[in-house]
């Protein structure tokens, strides 16, 4: 008994087995680009989050396959553009803002639950009888547009007065077995990105808007716990299906602008 339990016990890929190193996660250090192009929105473009690490995965000994790569997920949102004293658009994300979940998964919506699946994963098919190294990378912006006028008007006049944005993130580096679904987290990474801009819409386009408080992000923070991944984080929706554009006007009901896909 005792042999065939070694056996098994050396033919499962443990944590133990598998090296990270040159864990990498930034921000570029660069202010967020402000576009005053079109007469209908502008657009704002934020610096990249970037994460990267080298991995090296033991002989994988059994007939399965193990993906090892990034899944990322936003724990928190607020996204308010102001109308003068009409009122506010925001994107929400409603299960997140009231609770019922802790977080939502951030995947390119075709790859659940990674966040892509060029550099930010690589497949393993066993068995192997060698190590394997490799990289896998990832990076992350926003690159919205807001419109000048209020949402729901039927002109388009500019009422936009301010765009303030702060959202947080986890992002995890993972072993995922995908016959057996048993996950390895080998790396944590919190991040944030937060974006103000005031904008005055009596100015002519292309002088309206500027960049208020912090120029440089604040960098992100490699854990040296493994966090654990909230069930949400790996299945749909994403964020992008998910979030909800309301219009909260100063006086009358809130409006849905654009429903959850």
């Amino acid at each position: 008994m005792g042999c065939i339990q070694s056996i098994t016990c050396k033919a499962r890929i443990r944590r133990e087995n598998i090296v990270v190193y040159d864990v990498c996660a930034t921000i570029d250090q660069c202010p967020t680009r402000i576009e005053e192009t079109s007469p209908i929105v502008l657009r704002y473009k934020t610096p990249y989050f970037k994460a990267s690490a080298r991995v090296v995965m033991p002989p994988i000994p059994r007939h399965e396959t193990w993906v090892v790569g990034w899944i990322q997920a936003c724990n928190q949102m607020e996204f308010f553009n102001t109308y003068s004293d009409l009122g506010m658009s925001s994107w929400e994300l409603p299960d997140l803002r009231e609770g019922r979940v802790k977080a939502i998964s951030d995947s390119d919506g075709v790859s659940y639950p990674w966040y892509g699946n060029t550099t930010e994963t690589v497949t393993l098919v066993g068995p192997t009888n060698k190590i394997s190294r490799f990289s896998v990378s990832m990076n992350d912006n926003f690159y919205p547009s807001v419109t000048w006028a209020v949402p729901v008007s039927d002109n388009n006049v500019p009422l936009l007065t301010r765009i303030k944005r702060d959202q947080s993130f986890t992002t995890w580096l993972v072993a995922m077995n995908t016959t057996t679904k048993e996950k390895i987290i080998l790396q944590t990474i919190k991040w944030r990105m937060r974006v103000d801009i005031e904008v005055d819409p009596l100015q002519l386009l292309g002088q309206r808007a500027r960049l208020v408080g912090r120029t440089q992000q604040e960098q992100p923070r490699i854990l040296s716990r493994m966090e654990p991944i909230p069930p949400n984080a790996l299945v749909k929706p994403n964020a992008n299906d998910a979030q909800v554009l309301m219009w909260r006007p100063k006086r009358g009901p809130p409006l849905v602008v654009i429903p959850p896909k």
